[in-house]
Parts: C-alpha cells; structure tokens; sequence
C-alpha cells in the first residue's frame, strides 16, 4: 500500500465519530450493517453520517452495497491489513520489536 494511500486512511480513522462507525462496520463482519442501524446505536444525524461514510469509502476503508431499499456499509478487510501491514512492516524495528 502507498504511502498516501495509508495516510488518508489513518487521517480517516483519526476523527472520533468515523472510528466509532468505523468500529461497527467492522464487527458487523463481511455482510455488512445497514446505514440506519450505525445511525441508531451511534445517535448520529443522516447528514452527518452521509458526510463521514463518504469520507470512510472514499479512503477505501468501507464499500456500500443497496439491497432493496437498505443500503449497507461493507468494511473493506483487505485495505484495513494493508493498513496494519503497512505499519508493522515500515514502523517497527523488526518483527515483534515496536518503537518505544
């Protein structure tokens, strides 16, 4: 993963409130969560939800899907271990042995 791509998606994840749906997309696990169920446990407004999935998908961390008249976020597995990738393999010293 390129230098910019991982930093977009850590400036992403950054932000309070994308993290905590960041969080729920992911322990949803690879079917995905419906949009009005993030917005239900995480009290958040549709327009402000909108706003922060967009930036979410637009960092590749998260996909949607429409069934019907659901729309579903999907996390993006590979983007997140090309993320925790990226940090192990260019941040720590060696292998088991993390900066300090």
């Amino acid at each position: 993963m390129e230098l910019e791509a991982v930093a977009k998606a850590l400036k992403e994840l950054g932000h309070p409130t994308r993290l905590c749906i960041y969080k729920e997309v992911v322990k949803a696990g690879h079917q995905g969560i419906p949009v009005g169920n993030v917005q239900d446990k995480l009290v958040i407004p549709a327009s402000t939800l909108s706003h922060h999935v967009s930036n979410l998908a637009s960092a590749g961390l998260i996909s949607q899907r429409r069934e019907g008249r659901t729309l579903y976020c999907v996390a993006e597995y590979e983007c997140l271990n090309s993320v925790i990738g990226f940090l192990r393999d260019e941040c720590c010293l060696n292998e088991g042995q993390y900066l300090s």
